[in-house]
C-alpha cells in the first residue's frame, strides 16, 4: 500500500498553495484531483460554441487549477472579502497570509497593476453609493484574466514537478481513519493510499462530496449561507464609472421589502457569460480576458440567506432552485429585464430586437420569475434599481438576466484555529470546505494548513 507523509485532495488554489508550501521540506507529498491535468482541460463549448455536453467531470471546474483555471482571475486583496478565514486566524494573521499569497501569485506571473488604490476616487464612489443605500466595500484587486490564469497555474505546476507527486484523474472515494486519527484515503477503483496527514481542499464542485465525507466521519457541521441569484449583462460603458477605477465593485444592499442582503459578485468588465456544469446541473458564471475585450460587462447579484434549524441542506436547496431553470430551458435561461417587469417570457423574437446581444449564445430565452422565489426576485430587482442611481443604465429594459447563479458553499465543519477537523491530522481548506469564497483566501487557507503540518513535523515555516 503506497504511503505518503501528506495527501492533498483537490488541485485548486488551496491544494496548490499547500503543495507549494510543503515542497522542498523533505516530505513525501501527493496531490490528487479527479479532473484532467491543465494541458488537457478543454471545454467543447469554447471551440464549438455549442451547448454543454455534460462532460463528467466538467473540465471547466475540475482538474489542475480547479475552477480558477477558467475563472476571471480576480485576486481580491482584502481580508473583508472572500470567506471566513479570519475567524480562525485573526485579522492580522489573515492580512499577512493575503499579502504572502499575493506575492506568490506575482512570482508566478501575475501582473503588477492593482485596481482600487485611488483613494479620492474611491471616496467619491462610496459617497455616491451611500446615497443609493449601497455599501461599497473597498478592495484592492489584481486581475489575471482567464487566459493568464492558465499561464500562472502552469508555472506553479512546473515548479512542483519532481518535488511532489501530482495525480490527475484520481477521484477520492473516502477518507480512512483509525481511533480518531486519519490514516489515508480510498480511491475510486479500490486503491488504498496511506498518509500521515490529509488536507481536504475539493473546491466548490467538490462541496457535495465533502459533505458526504463529513457525514461518514460524523463531523459536527454548521450551515453556511445559501447564495442564489442572477448574472446581469449590460453595455460595458454603463459600468465604466466603477470598473475603470475598481475593476470589480463590491456592493452590498439590504432590501427594503425583506431586509435580505444582496451583493455583487465576480464582476467581469468587457467579458462574457459562460455555463458551468456542476455534476449535471447547468449554472451560469462570467469570464474576462486579459488579451481581448467584448463590448459588454457582466456581474452576479446574489441573495444571501442563512436558514435556521432544522434546515441543514444548503447545497440541496441551491441545486433545487438551479434545476428549475434547467427544467424550463434545458440549461441556462436568459430574460430581458423589460420582459420580466411586464410579466412575460422572453422569446427569440424579442431577444433579437434587444439592444444587447447575449454573449452566451447557448442560453435559452425564458421566464426567470418561474424559477426564483418571489423573495429573492424582489430583492434582486431592488438592488438593480439602487445600482441604477450609481451607474445609470443598469436598470434598463434591455438589460439581460441569466439564471441561475448559485454558489455551492459546503456546510462548514467544526475546525480548530489550524483548520483541523475533529479527526486528528485531517484538515479542511478552501471553498469546498465552506471556509473561503475566492481565490486569495482559498490560497491563504492552503498555506495556513501547510504551515501547521510543517510545524508538527519540526520543519519550520517558509518566510
Amino acid at each position: 500500500m503506497p504511503t505518503r507523509d501528506v495527501a492533498i485532495v483537490g488541485a485548486g488554489p488551496a491544494g496548490i498553495f499547500a503543495a507549494l508550501e510543503l515542497a522542498g521540506a523533505g516530505l513525501d507529498v501527493v496531490v490528487l484531483d479527479k479532473g484532467p491535468d491543465l494541458a488537457h482541460r478543454a471545454c467543447p463549448m469554447q471551440s464549438e460554441r455549442g451547448k454543454c455536453r455534460g462532460c463528467a467531470p466538467c473540465a471547466m471546474l475540475c482538474g489542475w487549477g480547479g475552477a480558477g483555471a477558467f475563472s476571471d482571475g480576480k485576486l481580491n486583496l482584502s481580508t473583508r472579502i472572500g470567506g471566513q478565514l479570519a475567524e480562525y486566524t485573526g485579522q492580522r494573521a489573515l492580512a499577512a497570509l493575503v499579502d504572502y499569497a499575493d506575492a506568490v501569485f506575482l512570482r508566478f506571473g501575475a501582473p503588477p497593476e492593482v485596481f482600487g488604490t485611488a483613494d479620492e476616487t474611491l471616496r467619491d464612489l462610496q459617497r455616491k453609493a451611500a446615497t443609493a443605500e449601497l455599501t461599497l466595500v473597498p478592495s484592492r484587486v489584481r486581475h489575471l484574466g482567464t487566459e493568464r490564469c492558465r499561464d500562472v497555474l502552469e508555472a506553479m505546476r512546473q515548479e512542483l514537478e519532481g518535488r511532489v507527486e501530482i495525480r490527475t484523474h484520481a477521484a477520492v472515494a473516502d477518507v480512512r481513519t483509525t481511533n480518531g486519527r486519519v490514516v489515508g484515503l480510498g480511491l475510486d477503483g479500490g486503491e488504498q493510499l496511506s498518509a500521515g496527514y490529509v488536507i481536504l481542499a475539493p473546491g466548490r464542485e467538490g462541496a457535495a462530496w465533502f459533505l458526504q465525507v463529513a457525514e461518514r466521519l460524523r463531523l459536527s457541521m454548521r450551515s453556511n449561507p445559501v447564495d442564489i441569484g442572477l448574472r446581469i449583462e449590460v453595455p460595458a460603458v454603463v459600468m465604466e464609472p466603477l470598473t475603470d477605477h475598481l475593476y470589480e465593485a463590491k456592493l452590498i444592499y439590504s432590501s427594503r421589502t425583506f431586509d435580505d442582503q444582496v451583493r455583487t459578485f465576480c464582476m467581469c468588465p468587457y467579458g462574457e457569460v459562460v455555463v458551468e456544469n456542476n455534476q449535471g446541473l447547468m449554472t451560469v458564471n462570467g469570464h474576462s480576458y486579459a488579451g481581448h475585450r467584448t463590448d459588454l460587462t457582466n456581474f452576479a447579484l446574489l441573495v444571501s440567506k442563512t436558514f435556521t434549524q432544522p434546515f441543514r441542506e444548503p447545497l440541496t436547496y441551491g441545486r433545487y432552485i438551479a434545476s428549475l431553470a434547467n427544467m424550463l430551458g434545458g440549461a441556462v435561461l436568459v430574460q430581458r429585464l423589460g420582459d420580466l417587469m411586464h410579466g412575460r417570457r422572453t422569446t427569440d423574437k424579442r431577444l433579437k430586437k434587444n439592444m444587447i446581444e447575449p454573449s452566451l449564445e447557448a442560453a435559452t430565452p425564458g421566464d426567470l420569475s418561474l424559477v426564483l422565489p418571489y423573495r429573492h426576485l424582489t430583492s434582486l430587482l431592488e438592488m438593480l434599481q439602487a445600482m441604477d442611481r450609481v451607474v445609470p443604465g443598469v436598470y434598463s429594459r434591455h438589460t439581460l438576466l441569466y439564471g441561475v447563479e448559485v454558489k455551492f458553499y459546503s456546510s462548514r465543519p467544526q475546525l480548530t484555529a489550524a483548520l483541523e477537523t475533529q479527526v486528528q491530522n485531517l484538515f479542511a481548506a478552501g471553498d469546498g470546505a465552506g471556509v473561503t469564497r475566492g481565490l486569495v483566501q482559498a490560497a491563504a487557507s492552503g498555506v495556513h494548513v501547510a504551515r501547521e503540518v510543517l510545524r508538527r513535523e519540526g520543519k519550520g515555516v517558509h518566510p
